[in-house]
């Protein structure tokens, strides 16, 4: 009985799925992304990173942006996800309970960086991404006040500016602080103490002094 050819040879290549291509194009898209800025990157780059041909890439996306929007949809899922189970997580204490969602997102899009840089930059001339990114802050926005409006009903809280506003304004500080932290953008915070210092600045704004627990 002859031997069978078990080498490379012998074997049919598997096609990549449609599916396969267009991970492989958000896959290259993400590592060149923590290289060089968006502008430095063509549509070769990510079609030739991919293993892929020009004309297939744009099977897949009608651009270079729209490969940017599908990794941010991506990220604010992922983020929007810890949010959620931070805020719905039963805490020991007020600061634990704060920590923990001021983490959730430093944490996710600390592992995302220069896609997050990349996003936040794009927003001023991507409509699309900007309304994906205003849709996921008003969650966020939302679940903060929803927080606040409880702490103030069981007496932990002080009454204070309405705690949608209040929420709007912690919101995008977090917003601005972890971008100069991850981009260096003028003055800046280190990663080291970021979410130690945002911590204290949401403590004190919500409950009017730092709690000790």
């Amino acid at each position: 009985m002859p031997a069978s050819d078990s080498s490379p040879r012998g074997r049919r290549a598997v096609r990549p799925s449609g599916d396969d291509r267009e991970l492989a194009i958000l896959a290259t898209a993400e590592r060149l992304l923590a290289e060089k800025p968006l502008n430095a990157i063509s549509v070769d780059d990510l079609a030739r990173g991919a293993g892929i041909s020009r004309p297939t890439f744009y099977f897949y996306f009608a651009s270079k942006d729209a490969v940017l929007l599908t990794l941010l949809d991506r990220v604010v899922a992922e983020a929007d996800a810890a949010s959620r189970e931070a805020f719905g997580h039963p805490a020991t204490g007020i600061r634990e309970g704060w920590r923990r969602v001021i983490t959730a997102y430093y944490e996710t899009f600390r592992a995302h960086r220069r896609l997050t840089l990349a996003g936040a930059e794009a927003r001023s001339s991507n409509a699309e991404i900007r309304d994906l990114w205003a849709g996921v802050v008003e969650t966020w926005v939302q679940r903060c006040a929803a927080a606040i409006d409880a702490e103030r009903t069981r007496g932990a809280a002080p009454a204070g500016p309405d705690a949608r506003d209040l929420a709007v304004v912690l919101t995008s500080t977090n917003e601005r602080v972890l971008y100069g932290t991850f981009s260096g953008d003028g003055p800046a915070l280190a990663e080291s103490g970021v979410v130690d210092v945002l911590l204290e600045v949401w403590l004190r704004a919500i409950y009017g002094a730092s709690p000790a627990d």
